[in-house]
């Protein structure tokens, strides 16, 4: 609602800067304003009163603070809200908790888990928890040491604290939100009052932790039934009329409301006679307002294969333009732009077999499902899809409404942003590998990949966000020597690392460690590290081809080979990076530094591991795995 000088009391200029200030006014900040409005009206009266002597006959004015006096009573002075994230999702939503107590005008302690100093956590009254679940139900990098502390026999009794905690996860896992789970029960059993249920979101996790931050708030003001509500039935921060949602609101583009980037250039980087394909985007960031720093990832919301569409479509017999409401705002779609556009149908997940139970008159889903099964769910879920579900348990009692309403969001991909924001002004690039396989008779495709590699033409958009990963970040001091291991388009986020130091003309020394299958057709940017090369931007490259020798050559084995000069930038302060496959390379360059560290140290394993914790909680270890 915008203000009008002709119906209004104000000047025009009166009413331009209260234009400009309403809309970036969260709730709490327009109920404050109001109580303090009021506040504000009552003492002019009574000094308007004073000063004509009536004060006697001045009428009573209420005062209505932000917070009732008897709510900001019962209010903790100081709470700590913790994170544990590994791409960064965690620490945002954690920090709009923080934003949110503030606003209460609670002290609040914000803090990485691997940063806070847990003495503190017995002078702690109320704990607030952030935790993705990260690989097959680990804490990710920055949880760890909290993690294990909690589960330690130093870990105090916490009978004096309240806390609540917030999981995300991805539900095609088997341990779904496995860490805040852990979290929420350790601290159970350890004597702390849980203030509100643990909410577990899934990759659509917005509106779910919008709940879950209004049910802290209520709680915290006293409204008992707030602690039990499920999601969905949150109240409000404050009845204020025309107030907006609780949770920040967007006001450029974001995950929630993506930009429409074109397609500037779209190429494959494997050479002639590969049996891989690996997409080099160029996305155009032109009048959107978007900026990255190395690190950052893209966010691309991708299209299912239309061929996958029509089979689901012709098993179902079903209408292609039925209309059929979509996400929780209830938006209306022709089923087929449902099924291309909307939903996920190329992962199958408990939760989602749980539910199409109910739709199957199939009496083998069930019995997939019991428990004693654990073993064979897990192995027909692998490499399956919605088709295969609609095949293998028919015949289905279900509409074509129904059957969207089981669905998952279709949710975006995150892609390593693979160039420097100064010295790509206006663009964005990422580098995608198409996956595309045969599994159980079919073909599968990747969903986003083979999206860009076969179905986007360079002029077309893509809906992007940029997703900002404050644990993958380079060092603040240019100088610093820093050590990358990038295996295929692991090696992405380097590109931008090193294109970032050459434009700020950073001295300290660069090394990177790349890999993949051939070298003849399988070297990604390779005349990119060859100018760097050169140019001085990088020091020195190893590496490591594995179809190019008779016995398999891998990243690790290149930097054990270089262990007494690796060690020795480690001890001169180098920064080292990772980048790529968690299930296997991850692991295996992990276990290659912790024995560089132990034997050019001449440590135990035990002393290892610490010694590279030390890395970790100092952010000189740094990891984006997937």
């Amino acid at each position: 609602m915008r203000l009008e000088v002709t119906n209004s009391p104000f000047t025009e200029k009166q009413a331009e800067l209260i234009n400009q200030l309403l809309p970036t006014l969260t709730e709490t900040q327009i109920y404050w304003l109001n109580g303090y409005l009021s506040f504000y009206r009552g003492r002019a009266a009574q000094a308007e009163s004073l000063a004509e002597g009536a004060s006697q006959q001045a009428a009573a004015v209420a005062i209505e603070p932000a917070v009732s006096d008897a709510v900001q009573q019962q209010l903790p002075a100081e709470a700590t809200v913790l994170f544990g994230s590994q791409t960064g999702n965690s620490q945002r939503l954690a920090g709009k908790l923080a934003d949110k107590l503030k606003e209460l005008g609670i002290a609040v302690t914000l803090s990485a888990m691997n940063a806070y100093k847990t003495n503190g956590l017995k002078k702690a009254t109320h704990l607030f928890i952030v935790a993705s679940t990260h690989g097959e139900g680990d804490p990710p990098d920055n949880a760890l040491t909290f993690h294990e502390f909690l589960y330690s026999k130093r870990a105090p009794k916490l009978t004096e604290l309240q806390y609540a905690v917030l999981s995300l996860g991805d539900s095609s896992y088997e341990f779904f939100c496995k860490t805040g789970q852990d979290f929420d029960q350790r601290l159970e059993e350890l004597g702390a009052k849980r203030l509100t249920d643990r909410v577990d979101c899934d990759l659509d996790f917005e509106e779910p932790a919008a709940d879950w931050m209004t049910n802290v708030v209520n709680a915290l003001q006293g409204d008992g039934a707030a602690a039990q509500q499920t999601e969905g039935s949150a109240a409000p921060l404050a009845n204020v009329s025309g107030a907006t949602s609780p949770v920040d609101q967007e006001t450029t583009y974001s995950r929630t409301t993506p930009f429409q980037a074109e397609v500037l250039t779209n190429l494959n980087l494997n050479g002639r006679g590969s049996d891989r394909e690996t997409r080099h985007l160029e996305l155009s960031l032109e009048d959107s307002g978007l900026t990255y720093e190395p690190g950052d990832c893209v966010g691309i919301y991708p299209q299912n294969s239309p061929e996958l569409v029509t089979a689901i479509l012709n098993k179902m017999n079903w209408n292609a333009y039925d209309p059929v409401v979509v996400g929780k705002a209830g938006e209306e779609v022709d089923l087929y732009d449902a099924l291309l556009k909307h939903v996920e149908i190329t992962v199958l997940t408990k939760p989602l077999l749980e539910k199409a139970q109910t739709y199957s008159e199939c009496g083998d889903l069930a019995q997939l499902l019991q428990a004693e099964n654990k073993n064979e769910l897990r192995s027909y879920v692998k490499g399956r899809d919605v088709l295969d579900l609609l095949t293998d348990f028919a015949p289905w009692r279900l509409t074509a409404a129904e059957f969207v309403a089981l669905l998952r969001k279709l949710p975006p991909r995150l892609y390593s942003i693979a160039c420097s924001n100064r010295a790509n002004p206006d663009e964005v690039h990422v580098t995608i590998r198409k996956v595309q396989y045969d599994a159980h008779g079919r073909k599968r495709d990747g969903v986003c990949s083979v999206h860009v590699s076969e179905r986007l033409e360079e002029g077309e958009t893509l809906p992007i966000f940029i997703q900002h990963n404050p644990g993958f970040k380079l060092p603040t001091n240019p100088d610093t020597p820093i050590i990358m291991v990038g295996p295929g388009t692991g090696v992405a986020p380097f590109r931008a690392f090193l294109e970032e130091r050459e434009e700020l003309g950073a001295e300290g020394k660069s090394w990177l460690f790349y890999g993949d299958r051939r070298f003849v057709t399988d070297f990604l940017y390779q005349t990119d590290w060859q100018r760097m090369l050169k140019d001085g931007v990088l020091t020195k490259l190893e590496v490591a081809f594995s179809r190019d020798t008779e016995e398999k050559v891998y990243v690790q084995h290149r930097m054990l080979e270089h262990a007494v000069e690796l060690y020795g930038w480690l001890q001169e302060g180098a920064h080292i990076y990772v980048c790529g496959d968690e299930k296997h390379m991850a692991h295996d360059v992990h276990d290659a530094l912790l024995t560089i560290v132990q034997e050019q140290g001449g440590r135990s394993r035990e002393e290892a591991a610490e010694y590279v914790n030390e890395l970790i909680a100092h952010n000189r270890y740094q990891r984006d795995v997937y």
